[in-house]
């Protein structure tokens, strides 16, 4: 079982992309909604709940763990790859594949705080964007609209604006959608901004180094949506964000 851990609701855009390529694969996921968000909370916090939440998912089975959440990554990844004997896989801000296709020489990076403040990012930043102008910025509104199953309207249309401006303005071509909750909103951000504009988000390739891993087949590959709010609000969002789940899961409160 391939278990996977989010903020909130913002990681469905990675089992999805995990269930397309692993049919086989029984998932299940926490979102930590009563948590949520992570990108404004202390590093001790973060990596208190990460080790909880891993702590569950190990206890039913999980061979794998994907931290669906780039605060969570940041912060927690390294302490937890320490001390479990299971793999971890984590999300990280696209650097590298936007530096290779930006035109301008200029990308935005829009991301939560705690994912600009780490280190991992400044690294990937050193290795990959040394010569690249990079304006970072950070979007808790995102997070909320997302977890509010709001995707369109004048609300997120002015969050984009708020967002993207600056970095419209400084010649940006390529922005990369640097949390797991923002590639919900990506039809939104391309019906706004302008045709020119690349979009990175790295749910497939995560869906990929999954798969790299040896993992027995299940024998009821169903997915288990767990959350530790309230279990009718969070079925409403999955059957919102990510229908083609709906049918398939469940979703209950964790205590």
């Amino acid at each position: 079982m391939i278990g996977i851990l989010d903020s909130g609701v913002g990681g469905l855009s990675v089992l999805r992309e995990i269930r397309a390529l692993l049919p086989q694969q029984a998932v299940t996921y926490i979102g930590d909604q009563a948590w949520c968000p992570y990108g404004n909370k202390s590093h001790p916090e973060i990596i208190e709940r990460s080790f909880a939440l891993s702590d569950y998912l190990i206890a039913q089975g999980a061979e794998l763990i994907v931290l669906a959440c780039n605060s969570a990554t940041i912060v927690a990844i390294e302490s937890l790859r320490a001390h479990y004997p299971i793999p971890f896989i984590g999300m990280e801000p696209g650097v590298k594949p936007a530096a290779r296709l930006t035109k301008t020489g200029t990308i935005g990076v829009l991301a939560t705080e705690a994912s600009l403040n780490g280190h991992k990012f400044h690294r990937l930043l050193d290795a990959h964007a040394r010569e690249l102008r990079v304006i970072t910025q950070a979007c808790p509104k995102f997070v909320a609209l997302v977890e509010r199953g709001l995707l369109q309207g004048s609300e997120v249309e002015d969050a984009i604006a708020e967002y993207t401006a600056p970095m419209l303005k400084a010649g940006a071509d390529t922005l990369i959608l640097g949390c797991s909750h923002y590639p919900f909103l990506r039809p939104a951000l391309e019906k706004k901004l302008p045709a020119l504009i690349n979009f990175i988000d790295t749910g497939a390739a995560i869906a990929r180094r999954v798969a790299d891993h040896e993992l027995a087949p299940d024998k009821n590959p169903q997915s288990r949506l767990l959350t530790t709010g309230k279990a009718e609000p969070f079925s409403t969002l999955v059957a919102t964000l990510t229908p083609e789940l709906s049918l398939l899961c469940s979703a209950f409160s964790l205590p």
